[in-house]
Order: C-alpha cells, then sequence, then structure tokens
C-alpha cells in the first residue's frame, strides 16, 4: 500500500488537474505521459487514445474546450441507456465532457450533476455549460467520498478515469450505492492494474497520473460488489499500457442498486 496519506494523495492530484487546466494537456491518455515517473513500454494506437469513443457528432455539440480538457480514459456513456427526465451523477466532472453529453439525454425534464474537488474544473466547467446553454446541469464543489448529494437521489452515477484517483476506493462505491435510488444504475469508465509493483504505487507522482492508485481488476470489482451493488459486468476492457510485468487497463464497468436494502459485510 501507498506510504502517503490520502490528504497528501488528493492535493497532489488536485494540484495536478489544476495544472492541466492551465497546460491544456491530459493525463489519462498514454500517448501522453503527462511526466509520468515511467517509460510506458506499450499503450493504445493514437486514435484509441485522441477518440477515447467520442464520436465525432458528440465532440461536435458541445464547447470545444469541454473535449480539449477531457481528462479521461473512455467514454462512460458508451453503453448507457440514459432516458428523458432522468438524474445522472458525474463522480469527477472536470471541464464537463460527460455532463453535457449526458445533458442531451435526460433533456430539459431531467438533470445532471458533475462533482469535482478542483476549484479551477469547476469554474471551467460551469463556464463551458454556459456556453452550451445547458440550462439542466450543475457543479459542485466536493469530494467523491462524501458527495454533496442527497439519498437516493439520483438515477445513474457515471464517471471517466477518476476512481483510481482515490485513495480508498471502498467509500466512493458506498457512497455510489447511498446516491442511488433503488433501482439506479452504476456505469464508469477507469483504470486498471494487475501485477504493479509496490515501489510504483508508493510513487506520489503517478497516483495524478492514474497509474499508481489503480487496482487490480479483481479488488475494483470487489469493492463494487462490497458497496452492495449488483449485477456486475464489464462491459469492455482494452490495454492502456505494460510497464514491466503490469498489465494496466481500461475498462468500463456496470452496477445496478437492487431494490432491497444492504446490510453491509
Amino acid at each position: 500500500m501507498t506510504t502517503h496519506n490520502a490528504e497528501q494523495i488528493k492535493t497532489a492530484v488536485r494540484e495536478h488537474y489544476a495544472g492541466l487546466v492551465k497546460s491544456g494537456e491530459s493525463c489519462c491518455s498514454p500517448a501522453n505521459s503527462c511526466g509520468i515517473e515511467i517509460d510506458i513500454e506499450a499503450s493504445l494506437t493514437e486514435e484509441s487514445a485522441n477518440q477515447n469513443g467520442y464520436t465525432d457528432t458528440q465532440l461536435s455539440s458541445i464547447p470545444a474546450d469541454a473535449a480539449e480538457n477531457s481528462f479521461g480514459c473512455g467514454n462512460p456513456l458508451m453503453y448507457a441507456d440514459i432516458c428523458e427526465g432522468e438524474v445522472v451523477l458525474d463522480l469527477g466532472s472536470g471541464a464537463g465532457i460527460d455532463v453535457l453529453l449526458a445533458a442531451q439525454l435526460v433533456n430539459e425534464s431531467g438533470k445532471v450533476i458533475g462533482v469535482d474537488m478542483t476549484p479551477e474544473m469547476i469554474e471551467k466547467a460551469r463556464k463551458n455549460a454556459e456556453e452550451a446553454g445547458a440550462k439542466n446541469v450543475e457543479f459542485r464543489l466536493g469530494e467523491i467520498e462524501s458527495m454533496p448529494v442527497g439519498d437516493e437521489s439520483v438515477d445513474w452515477v457515471i464517471s471517466n478515469c477518476v476512481i483510481n484517483l482515490a485513495p480508498d476506493k471502498n467509500p466512493v462505491f458506498r457512497e455510489a450505492y447511498r446516491v442511488l435510488k433503488p433501482g439506479g444504475k452504476l456505469l464508469v469508465s477507469d483504470i486498471v492494474a494487475n501485477h504493479l509493483p509496490e515501489w510504483l504505487r508508493s510513487t506520489i507522482g503517478n497516483w495524478a497520473n492514474c497509474i499508481s492508485g489503480a487496482l487490480p481488476e479483481d479488488q475494483y470489482l470487489d469493492s463494487i460488489r462490497r458497496a452492495g451493488l449488483v449485477e456486475i459486468q464489464v462491459f469492455s476492457k482494452s490495454p492502456y499500457a505494460k510497464i514491466g510485468k503490469a498489465e494496466v487497463a481500461s475498462i468500463k464497468v456496470g452496477a445496478l442498486k437492487p431494490n432491497r436494502t444492504y446490510v453491509p459485510q
């Protein structure tokens, strides 16, 4: 486990992303390592890294700034059957790309909430929403381990390459369970890493670069399960980077909050 405490990690991540807003670089794209402290031996193709599952139609429907400042690893809406009138919550909403795309799906009768812990990101996202003319979105400053969102108030929780940045994933998924309505769904795109050496996990700079905090896939899925979510499904998995014997992958995972009371294990 990392030798750094949670607040040190959060501070490093917050400062890193505040800097990315100003520089326009991308963290979670292996084609651009953002000063990562290791050599990536193999990664996604340039085309996959650039597009991340977004269509030209989607990207042309939102402000260019929202797309250019997207630091994700894959479109979390690819497998979402979001309907008009629903409420969507985006964890680590950044410059607002997924919030703005989801807002088009829920229409004026629905709502999309973005939560991010970096003030610079919140400011940029609000400007992008204003430029897009999106009236059904809201951006809230807060941490995903303690979301500023009411109990059982959202139909969907989505996230794009953010949960891996959390020092502890368990409270994040417990919070997702709390805010979801019974029958609500979780759908996230994220990074997992098998056989990652301990020295790399303890390198704080690589937490902000979406590497050191990435859990092995089985632990990641187990954290979702222990939060009380069910019907867990990996929709897709693609190579992200190979670092020595470590296998780092981008996955899209879905789960459901059951229509019953869950007793934590």
